[in-house]
């Protein structure tokens, strides 16, 4: 989980803030580290500011709670208590309570080594923070511009004749770093960028082995000491429900324990050795391939980048191994020459297949990487991005199972031919699904049903007669087939309609009207309900 205390800004350079002219900044003691970076500003004049940060700030004070008189040892004490609750510098504003920052303060910011700024009287403290979120929203849209570009140039890369080394090219460049491919049996298969050392290349070997599955490749044996010497850094792994690691900010464990503890999975390991991060990641596809990162830096951005290429390494490396990526592209080449879905169908590994609908359960539409990412949960890599529905198409061999973070309706199982009839159906079990707040519907198979009594013709032809006042206005029959569905509620409607409920009111008034029924009588329901079945 990530850390609360963490804003999802990137931090600030202090030079940055004290290079803007319009602020009038000036460092006055303290060390001029570039190091030194800013997570937010904090105004207050408490004597004691220590409970009231988190860490990371710029403190703002105008010298309000400095009683007269105070000494080196008042602000010895007030100084130490910001360096210990992690405040990143102390500005201070001159004006209107104090001409001057005050040299006793000046000395002590000195001694404990927190960076002193002097805050000029024509500059307002709601300025500089004003000035800090500016920043922070620049290196933001310049970090989300960097990912964008990476994960574009990656699935370029993808569709080249030679992907997997493209991939890892590619992933080199964006991280400023080396990028390599271990096999099931921990082979070195592929790698691009920079070689690093020996020590870096054997510690990320091993970090591999934390996240190869047990079932697949050849385990090592790890040695007494876990997979490099503790003192060496710190390793992470983490999957989904468990997190182990060792070092200061992980909980009790070594590197040892991971490698006893490999029936857990872990999807991702990190680790830091000679100053360089490392990262691994389990490719999805259960073959037992690793990626496996060394960079200079540590930021989000970067793990975003490398999980981007995992993804699509594990396509890649799954296809590779089964084949069923060639008889996909068979059997699109067939499709686009004339070729009927049914004909085609043997390609894609089975006859029957059931049609799935999933909407994540955040607000943000999916993307290609979350497609991707549920195709791999329900076995399948037959997949589409729809607006903000994803659709895939997954084998009637395959159990279709509930996916966290997903709301999924799925169709019953269907030859080539009824695929469009299965859509719908998904589209529907879906649309239930949300309106209920169930997680997976289905539109599970059924015995013979009364309206299977009726011949289809006159079935049909009943339903079209039936039907015909509304049947110009796909919204009317849209609304009225999930009302019913739903039992008549108009909030349910509303939110598998994704419209108000209000709205729903409207149009089901305006169904009664047009088709001169009564709306609230069961016996009508039915039969309305036994056409829009036809429709």
């Amino acid at each position: 989980m990530p850390d609360p205390a963490v804003p999802p800004t990137p931090p600030v350079p202090l030079d940055a803030l004290l290079a803007r002219a319009d602020l009038g900044l000036r460092r006055i003691a303290g060390p001029a580290d570039p190091a030194v970076v800013v997570h937010w500003a904090h105004t207050s004049e408490m004597a004691d500011p220590y409970p009231y940060l988190l860490g990371g700030e710029l403190l703002l004070s105008a010298g309000v709670h400095v009683p007269d008189g105070a000494g080196a040892g008042y602000f010895d004490a007030y100084v130490s208590r910001i360096v210990a609750a992690g405040g990143a510098a102390l500005g201070f504003g001159v004006a209107p309570v104090h001409d001057t920052v005050p040299g006793a303060l000046v000395e002590a910011c000195e001694m404990h080594g927190l960076p002193l700024v002097e805050v000029p009287p024509r500059t307002t403290f709601s300025a500089v923070a004003r000035a800090l979120w500016q920043l922070m929203a620049q290196a933001r849209t310049a970090e989300l511009r960097r990912v964008t570009e990476a994960q574009q140039s990656l699935a370029t890369a993808a569709a080249r004749p030679d992907p997997v080394p493209s991939v890892l090219q590619q992933l080199a460049r964006r991280l400023g770093g080396h990028a390599v491919l271990y096999g099931p049996e921990g082979t070195r298969l592929a790698g691009a960028g920079p070689e690093p050392g020996e020590e870096v290349r054997t510690a990320l070997a091993k970090l591999a082995e934390v996240v190869r599955p047990p079932s697949t490749g050849r385990l090592r044996t790890p040695s007494p000491e876990g997979p490099r010497p503790p003192s060496a850094g710190h390793t992470r792994a983490s999957s989904p429900g468990h997190r182990v690691g060792s070092g200061p900010d992980a909980p009790a464990g070594s590197p040892g324990d991971l490698h006893a503890d490999l029936a857990a999975r872990p999807s991702s390991a990190s680790d830091t050795v000679a100053g360089v991060r490392l990262v691994a990641h389990a490719l999805g596809n259960g073959e037992g391939f690793v990626l496996g990162t060394a960079a200079p830096q540590r930021d989000a951005g970067n793990h975003t980048i490398a999980s981007v290429a995992a993804v699509l390494l594990s396509l890649l490396t799954g296809e590779r191994h089964s084949g069923s990526g060639a008889g996909r592209s068979s059997a699109l080449v067939r499709l686009l020459l004339g070729a009927a879905p049914a004909e085609v169908a043997p390609l894609l590994g089975g006859d029957r297949w059931r049609v799935v609908h999933g909407r994540p359960d955040g607000r943000a539409a999916p993307d290609a990487v979350t497609a991707s990412a549920l195709g791999a949960a329900l076995g399948s890599s037959l997949v589409d991005v729809a607006g903000e529905v994803v659709r895939v198409l997954v084998s009637d061999g395959r159990a279709v199972e509930r996916v966290p973070g997903w709301t999924l309706g799925v169709s019953a199982a269907a030859a080539p031919r009824d695929w469009p009839a299965a859509d719908t159906q998904a589209a529907r079990a879906l649309a239930r699904a949300r309106a209920t707040r169930a997680p997976l519907l289905r539109h599970g198979d059924r015995p013979t049903a009364l309206t299977d009594l009726v011949p289809p013709a006159e079935a049909d032809a009943h339903a079209r007669a039936l039907l015909a006042p509304i049947e110009q206005s796909p919204a009317l029959v849209d609304t009225l087939r999930t009302w019913l569905s739903l039992h008549g509620s108009w909030d349910r409607t509303a939110v598998a309609l994704d419209v108000h409920r209000n709205t729903v009111r409207q149009r089901i008034a305006r169904c009664a009207a047009l088709l001169d029924a009564d709306l609230d009588d069961p016996d009508v329901r039915m039969e309305l309900w036994f056409a829009l079945r036809r429709a």
